[in-house]
């Protein structure tokens, strides 16, 4: 691989590609130890300038997340058919974990989670999702729709609007249908549908499949993980020099949203997120999957590092180009074109890969991602740890 000048390029090379050989486990649990150093100056320093939290608050913040991810499993056992789902309140710094039966309040509350008693539980909703899925593979769902998700806070299916396009008759029918379906809300969203982040060639710290320009997401070994709607299987994909890193050798858009490149001729992969000069550089420990309400960064080759939290799971998205994605992980973070496939980390533990959203970091907005742990399944990867 070929190299330039400056620190930022060196350490984009660094992450973006290679073929160290070795394997390993994905990383879903950490010691104390792991957890101390999990709390990483990337993290740190993005989350004290996003949150308006000093050192002190952001760390302690990754801790009580850290705690609340590692005791999900537990509650959600506790709750058995009766769970209606789990997410991190950040004032009180609790998992709290929804409930049908008030009997399992206390079988709950002893694995370290507060408990919530709710009507629905989550195969409830998840079926009402299902079935809002259904309508718009029969029929298409409007411009006007943004997406739909369980939403546990909620405790049903909240149904995202574009703001003032409620009344236009057929997203109102469609809503109108999807209230048939079971517990169902309806939000109103930003002024326009979410889209996905890929973008015409442009200058930065890319990887390229022809016209495209895409962000990595994590290394795996033998290669990176990303969006699917950057490319298809069999694909070149040349890195930031335009050097050839690889091909693509999986890929899916839409309906899922993640692809896998491998990666030689020169080039490596090392289990960092880039910080992009503004924090430091992040080591990646593992892929825990962080609850909704905790906190959460992006990368992406556009505009590097920004933070936010995790506002949904399980979300259908109808992006305005007219595909579907379902499954997606909603944040408050933001991104704009060419941070499609850009790596999501809470603490030191890998999330997904950036799909879409609306908006920009000027002005604000929403993204949506690909959970990671889908994606090493599907494919069959191993996150590259350190």
């Amino acid at each position: 691989m070929r190299r330039t000048s400056g620190l930022r390029l060196g350490l984009s090379a660094l992450l973006l590609l290679g073929a160290l050989s070795g394997t390993g486990a994905v990383a879903a649990d950490r010691s104390a130890a792991d957890e101390n150093e999990g709390a990483s100056e990337a993290i740190v320093e993005a989350m004290s300038r996003d949150f308006g939290l000093t050192e002190a608050q952001a760390r302690e913040r990754l801790r009580a997340e850290t705690a609340a991810a590692g005791i999900e499993e537990d509650a959600r056992q506790a709750a058995g058919a009766s769970f209606g789902g789990a997410w991190f309140e950040a004032d009180t710094g609790e998992l709290v974990v929804a409930v049908t039966d008030r009997d399992l309040v206390g079988a709950v509350r002893a694995t370290g989670a507060e408990a919530e008693v709710v009507r629905h539980s989550e195969a409830e909703l998840t079926a009402t999702l299902e079935a809002v899925d259904g309508l718009a593979e029969r029929s298409g769902a409007p411009a006007g729709v943004a997406s739909w998700r369980v939403d546990p806070r909620a405790n049903g299916v909240v149904v995202s609007v574009v703001e003032g396009e409620a009344q236009d008759p057929a997203v109102a029918a469609f809503l109108a249908d999807a209230g048939r379906q079971g517990p169902v809300t309806v939000e109103e969203t930003a002024d326009r549908a979410p889209e996905t982040f890929a973008a015409g060639t442009v200058g930065g710290d890319p990887f390229y499949t022809g016209n495209v320009r895409c962000s990595i997401g994590f290394s795996v070994h033998g290669g990176f993980v990303t969006a699917g709607h950057c490319g298809r299987p069999g694909q070149a994909v040349y890195g930031w020099d335009r050097s050839l890193v690889g091909y693509i050798q999986g890929s899916s858009f839409p309906g899922n949203d993640h692809a896998w490149v491998s990666v030689g001729n020169g080039w490596w992969t090392v289990p960092v997120v880039l910080g992009w000069g503004t924090v430091s550089d992040a080591l990646v420990r593992g892929s825990a999957e962080a609850p909704i309400g905790a906190s959460i960064c992006r990368s992406g080759s556009t505009t590097g590092w920004h933070c936010g939290v995790v506002r949904g799971k399980n979300e259908t998205v109808n992006y305005s180009s007219g595909e579907v994605v379902y499954q997606l992980t909603r944040t408050s973070v933001c991104a704009e074109p060419g941070d499609s496939g850009g790596s999501y980390i809470s603490g030191d533990q890998a999330q997904g890969v950036t799909s879409g959203g609306y908006g920009n970091c000027s002005s604000g907005g929403e993204t949506w991602y690909q959970p990671l742990n889908e994606i090493l399944s599907t494919y069959g990867l191993t996150l590259h740890t350190a």
